[in-house]
C-alpha cells in the first residue's frame, strides 16, 4: 500500500490523479474533507505529524510512503521517519528541493531540507529524494494583481529560473512510488528552459490578450509583501534564495523529467495557457 502525505498541497494533488485506481492507496491529511482528486478506491484517514497515534494508524501497512512537510525548522520529518521505521515501511519517497545542491546556499530553508534529507538517509529506510526547482504554479501569487491592475509586481525580474511545472513533479513522483529502480537515488527535476519574471509577463499578456506591465520590486518592498504571508526568518531566507536567483544560481536545466517519464517537461507558457481562468477578470 501507498501512502501520500500533503494531498492539498501543490504536488500531492496533482499526484492522486496519477496513482491508478486499482493500486492500493492511502492518504492521510490533517483535513480529510479538503482531498480531492483521488479514484474511488483509495482510503483517506486524519493525521498530524505531530500526533503519534493518528501517524501510527496511517502508516500501518504501508509498503511505500510519499513525504511532504512544510513547517521549516520544524521535526515533522523527524517524527514521520521515526513512526515508519517502527510499522515497517520499506521505502520513502521525500519532496524536497533543487536549492539543497548549491553550495552557496546557506539560508534556513536550505538548511532545513538538506538535514531532512540526511535524516532520511541515515534512516535505514530505502529512500529516493525528488529535488524541484521552483513550480511554474508559483506564478498564481501574480493572479490578483493581474486581474485588477494587469501588472505584475516581482523581484529581480530579468532574472532566470528553470522552473518546473508541478505537474511533471507529480507524474515522477507517480512512477517512483509504484516502480522498481529508484531507491538511493535523488532526482532534480526542472523546467525545459529558464525563464524571467519579465518573460512570464509577456507570455501571460499574449495568452489574455491584453497588455501586461511589470513592476520591479525594491527589496523593502518584498519583504513587506512576504511578511504578510509568512514568519519574519522565511521572509529573509526567500529574500536571499531570490539574490541567489538574480546570481543565476536556479537556471541550469535537467533533463531528468523526460528521462524517467518519456516525454520534455512541461513549458510555463503551457502550464500559463491550462490556468489562464485564474489570470482573467473575475478568475
Amino acid at each position: 500500500m501507498i501512502l501520500v502525505t500533503g494531498a492539498t498541497g501543490t504536488v500531492g494533488r496533482e499526484l492522486l490523479g496519477r496513482l491508478a485506481p486499482g493500486r492500493r492507496v492511502r492518504i492521510m491529511a490533517r483535513h480529510p474533507a479538503k482531498v480531492a482528486g483521488a479514484a474511488a478506491t483509495a482510503e483517506t484517514v486524519a493525521g498530524d505529524y505531530r500526533d503519534p497515534r493518528s501517524l501510527a494508524r496511517a502508516l500501518d501497512g504501508i509498503r511505500t510512503a510519499f513525504l511532504v512537510t512544510t513547517s521549516v525548522a520544524g521535526d515533522d520529518d523527524d517524527r514521520f521517519v521515526r513512526a515508519a521505521r517502527t510499522a515497517k515501511v520499506q521505502r520513502v519517497v521525500k519532496l524536497s528541493a533543487a536549492t539543497v545542491l548549491d553550495e552557496q546556499a546557506d539560508d534556513l530553508i536550505t538548511r532545513w531540507q538538506r538535514a531532512n534529507e540526511d535524516l532520511l538517509r541515515a534512516s535505514g529506510l530505502e529512500w529516493t529524494l525528488l529535488r524541484p526547482r521552483a513550480f511554474t504554479s508559483n506564478a498564481l501569487s501574480w493572479a490578483p494583481s493581474v486581474r485588477s491592475a494587469r501588472t505584475v509586481r516581482a523581484l529581480h525580474g530579468t532574472s532566470g529560473n528553470a522552473c518546473v511545472d508541478p505537474r511533471d513533479v507529480a507524474e515522477v513522483a507517480a512512477r517512483v512510488l509504484t516502480e522498481e529502480g529508484h531507491a538511493g537515488r535523488a532526482y532534480t527535476l526542472t523546467g525545459p528552459e529558464a525563464v524571467t519574471a519579465v518573460g512570464q509577463t509577456q507570455q501571460l499578456g499574449r495568452l489574455l490578450g491584453v497588455p501586461l506591465r511589470f513592476e520591479e520590486l525594491t527589496p523593502d518592498d518584498a519583504r513587506a509583501a512576504l511578511a504578510r504571508r509568512y514568519p519574519a526568518p522565511v521572509v529573509e531566507a526567500l529574500l536571499e534564495s531570490a539574490e541567489r536567483q538574480r546570481a543565476g544560481a536556479k537556471a541550469g536545466v535537467e533533463d531528468t523529467v523526460g528521462t524517467l517519464t518519456g516525454r520534455p517537461a512541461g513549458t510555463f507558457g503551457a502550464w500559463a495557457e491550462d490556468h489562464l481562468a485564474a489570470f482573467a477578470p473575475g478568475g
